[in-house]
């Protein structure tokens, strides 16, 4: 049942952007019911586009065949309807609705589609399960907060393009079939036809090429790019995600920093309404993980780390005694206050969650009605307790937790804990915007299972001028000139100024373990650019989905991306990835070895 649009019917108004100065204009509306309400000789239906809701109304003065029409419209039915707006009289009022004081007095109604039962109504904040509303993704599309969500996204997208552009970037489109890269994520492959054997990669960002446009001259360059990654996914990762991509030339790190916060500053004001103060606060590598336990520290709320090494390194507990000895150390937060909050039960699930970030177990003292219960007082003097009391800050009804294990448990596990402590605790509110840089990144981390170096950020960022001497001896002492800005514990974007010398690329490529030839064969022609005079240049990239999702307080990316993909990196709603064509694998001289069970 539907009916085709003729050329009178043209749309005047969207249904949410009437209001009661549009009293006594004739408009024609369009979109879906959203429900209908059969009152015997009153009819009203609710309809709905994508700015908002407003009340079609028929009565017993209806002509006939438009009366019996409304009669039949069901939900989701898409309509076109003409009349005259009224104001709905004071006991009629909906002051839940921007268009709750009118209504439209309809004189000509049009069924364009009717619709059967969805598998779910089409409300705000959804509570029906996650993979049917995927499953049925342009029904959830429908939904007002879903709606607001992608308009959102488009808003953030422009406000992006115009400020760099006001800023005289260029906006350029790199490619999305290049060479597969060595470094990172593992790369989506897609096979050559022309050229039997050969593979093309999905890139995984546009970070070669943005570094050539430099060479080129395009001094400044921005891109919203499409970017993959063949990576297990989190709430705040897919397999096909977004950048706001850009790259300077003649700049050092202050001046790209400059400009982003620039764009910061722009799109707080205008998409929020936020005076974002500047310039924002930095904070290196080295004194976030001591402080915070992360490189993307949560400022929203206290619990800093604090080292009790010292206070404890002579101590009868070989827990303690016995981390430091093995070259790791002994550290704690206090959440203040806590003591009340956390009962015996509750502090063995945070010792379980302690567990799951490789912890042997979580020490704890808590103070109440001036008696102190610990699981480990017992087994230092009470000097040495009178210290570690001191040291953290306890006082009464405080909770105390400590951690003693390698630096790296002790902080991951810490840096965890604040940040669900916090969230158990509400004192995470994710409109209180704490933006901050972290700067002074290690250059090189080293991965155990490939027993050799790896770029923490990628091979192409520059080492700080007095560490360069420390890449052949001591790499691991190696700061790079890297940045990230972080809004609320989650790195909203990163980069760095890149190294502009074959030297510097050399000696980076053999601190990786890379042989000459190796990284000839992988990056030549990046090195032979270099050769004919490379600009000092950087750049950095934001996370559009994330920023989109942090912008708006959303945990999940998901919402805010219009087809997203579910953990396995598959799409519930056209069920790809999908067998292929036996003939098109035969054209890509491709043969399958292995083949995995349906799994949607």
């Amino acid at each position: 049942m539907g009916v085709l649009l003729s050329d009178k019917d043209k749309r005047t108004d969207y249904c949410g952007t009437l209001s009661a100065a549009d009293i006594g204009r004739e408009v024609c509306v369009m979109g879906w019911a959203q429900k209908q309400r059969d009152l015997g000789s009153l009819i009203f239906i609710d309809l709905r586009d994508r700015t908002g809701i407003v009340q079609l109304s028929f009565d017993s003065q209806t002509e006939k065949s438009i009366f019996d029409a409304a009669f039949g419209v069901r939900a989701e039915y898409v309509l076109c309807a003409k009349g005259v707006v009224r104001s709905r009289g004071d006991g009629a009022i909906n002051k839940n609705i921007p268009t709750g004081e009118i209504e439209i007095y309809v004189k000509d109604l049009k069924v364009l589609s009717s619709s059967a039962t969805p598998p779910f109504e089409i409300v705000e904040d959804s509570k029906v399960n996650a993979e049917l509303r995927l499953k049925h993704r342009y029904l959830d599309l429908r939904r007002p907060d879903m709606q607001r969500n992608i308009i959102a996204r488009s808003k953030i997208s422009k406000i992006a393009r115009d400020y760099f552009a006001d800023n005289g970037f260029i906006e350029i489109e790199t490619p999305d079939l290049i060479a597969p890269t060595p470094e990172g994520a593992r790369d989506y492959l897609v096979p050559s036809r022309v050229l039997p054997g050969k593979f093309y990669a999905l890139p995984q960002s546009p970070q070669l090429y943005k570094q050539l446009l430099m060479v080129s001259g395009f001094d400044r360059y921005i891109q919203i790019a499409r970017c993959f990654r063949d990576e297990d996914l989190r709430a705040d990762r897919q397999p096909e995600f977004t950048q706001i991509d850009l790259e300077m030339s003649f700049v050092t790190q202050d001046d790209v920093i400059s400009m982003t916060e620039g764009f910061l500053k722009k799109l707080f004001k205008e998409f929020k309404g936020v005076d974002l103060p500047l310039p924002l606060k930095r904070m290196t590598y080295a004194e976030a993980m001591e402080k915070y336990g992360s490189d993307k520290p949560d400022l929203r709320f206290g619990f800093e780390i604090t080292n009790i090494s010292d206070e404890v390194k002579n101590c009868e507990f070989k827990v303690f005694a016995g981390a430091i000895e093995n070259g790791g150390s002994v550290r704690g937060i206090n959440i203040k206050g806590g003591a009340d909050k956390f009962s015996r039960k509750e502090i063995d699930a945070l010792t379980e969650f302690a567990k799951t970030y490789k912890a042997k177990g979580l020490a704890w003292s808590k103070s109440i009605n001036g008696e102190i219960s610990s699981s480990y007082a017992k087994f230092l003097t009470e000097k040495e307790n009178e210290a570690v009391y001191e040291k953290l800050g306890f006082e009464e009804g405080d909770l105390i937790l400590i951690v003693a294990d390698r630096n790296k448990v002790v902080f991951d596990t810490l840096g965890a804990l604040r940040c669900h402590i916090a969230k158990k605790l509400g004192l995470a509110d994710p409109f209180d915007y704490k933006l901050l840089w972290i700067t002074e990144f290690p250059l090189l981390e080293y991965d155990e299972e490939a027993n050799r170096y790896k770029a923490m950020h990628h091979p192409f960022t520059m080492p700080m001028e007095e560490d360069i001497g420390y890449l052949k001896t001591e790499p691991e002492k190696v700061r790079s000139v890297a940045y990230d800005i972080v809004i609320n514990g989650t790195e909203a974007g990163g980069g760095s100024i890149r190294i502009h010398t074959p030297e510097i690329q050399d000696a980076m490529f053999e601190a990786l373990g890379m042989k000459e030839e190796e990284y000839n064969e992988k990056f030549g022609f990046l090195l032979e650019a270099f050769k004919y005079g490379t600009p000092p240049h950087g750049g950095l990239a934001f996370g559009l989905d994330r920023l989109v999702a942090l912008m708006l307080g959303i945990d999940d990316i998901r919402d805010v991306i219009a087809f997203p993909k579910v953990q396995n990196a598959s799409e519930l709603m056209t069920k790809c990835p999908t067998k292929p064509d036996p003939d098109a694998l035969r054209d890509l001289s491709i043969k399958v070895t292995k083949e995995e069970e349906e799994y949607l």
